[in-house]
């Protein structure tokens, strides 16, 4: 008996087949020369990419504008009725038209295609027909392959848009890649919510240089225990005279000493012994450009609860696994 979960499995498998036949056909001279052209043209423009489609095409073609727009290349999504009644005066010479449609003939396109050859706008087709009457009008026309669609009737558009998507994508990638947009630039239009928390730099989020646990290295134990019991960052730093950080002293070193220690007089002790001796060198040191969830990773891996961030040798701030947890950058 076919369950509901075989017929999801199956139009799965269907999609996949499309993205494979898409795949294969981006490795053929022709859809290759088509992106290339694609990808340089939107990324000499001057202006926006204005990204148009109706129907399933044009949900598609809104995602896709939202993602280029969120990676470095302007854009904005025109609806093609919209546009027929005054949007077109949103379009400029300096502009790029991306017209995504399936068939090649929606005749809702034809006052956007007949604009951009009016006033010189480029119009990249993304079609599954490339011998369509819109696909003559454009000057780049990226032919999907033909796919069945997941679809029993072989109808509704299903694997033709998921195509879509991918390609749309895949050159709003490779622009990115191009431009060189960083994960700082990233940030920049992702300020909010997780995203924007894992992308926030430490300098922006880290424990300020004047409330910092420091020590010298020839202040006795006692001091730092109390340098820790005041500032509850389970870390203590070592700095010396030029005030490099030159290492740190942690919860788990005093315990250590401590233990050691059992069979001595401990005040004594912890007077006697100077911060050197038990601090351990060469710490694991974050930079204030380090973003938040590559720190949180370092920390991590490295299996500390805290670091000192490091600038020119000597420590500007601190931030522990903690802070970063409630900032979100998990």
């Amino acid at each position: 008996m076919t369950t509901d979960s075989d017929h999801v499995k199956q139009a799965i498998t269907i999609n996949r087949e499309g993205i494979d036949a898409l795949i294969a056909a981006l490795d053929t001279p022709e859809l290759s020369a088509a992106t290339q052209a694609a990808v340089e043209t939107v990324f000499a423009m001057k202006g926006r990419l204005i990204v148009t489609g109706l129907g399933k095409s044009g949900h598609i073609g809104s995602k896709l504008a939202a993602t280029f727009a969120s990676t470095g290349t302007p854009s904005f999504f025109v609806h093609p009725s919209e546009a027929s009644h005054g949007d077109l005066g949103m379009i400029i010479g300096d502009d790029v038209i991306l017209m995504l449609t399936w068939s090649g003939e929606t005749k809702e396109l034809s006052d956007i295609a007949a604009y951009s050859r009016r006033f010189g706008v480029p119009l990249i087709l993304l079609t599954g027909n490339g011998e369509s009457s819109l696909a003559k009008a454009a000057d780049v026309v990226l032919a999907l392959p033909k796919a069945r669609e997941a679809c029993p009737h072989n109808l509704a558009p299903t694997t033709s848009t998921m195509m879509q998507l991918a390609m749309g994508d895949g050159i709003a990638i490779a622009l990115l890649q191009k431009k060189g947009f960083s994960e700082t630039s990233f940030h920049r239009f992702h300020p909010g919510g997780k995203l924007g928390a894992s992308l926030t730099r430490i300098a922006d989020m880290m424990v300020p240089f004047e409330d910092l646990p420091l020590v010298r290295p020839d202040q006795p134990v006692i001091d730092v225990i109390a340098a820790l019991s005041d500032k509850s960052f389970g870390i203590v730093g070592i700095i010396g005279s030029d005030g490099a950080l030159q290492g740190v002293v942690t919860d788990g070193d005093i315990r250590r000493y401590l233990e050691r220690q059992s069979d001595a007089p401990m005040q004594q002790a912890m007077r006697e012994t100077f911060a050197e001796t038990i601090m351990t060198r060469d710490p694991i040191t974050l930079e204030p450009g380090r973003l938040s969830a590559r720190a949180l990773h370092t920390m991590q891996e490295r299996r500390i609860s805290a670091a000192f961030v490091v600038e020119a040798g000597k420590p500007v701030g601190l931030v522990t696994v903690l802070q970063l947890l409630n900032v979100g950058a998990a």
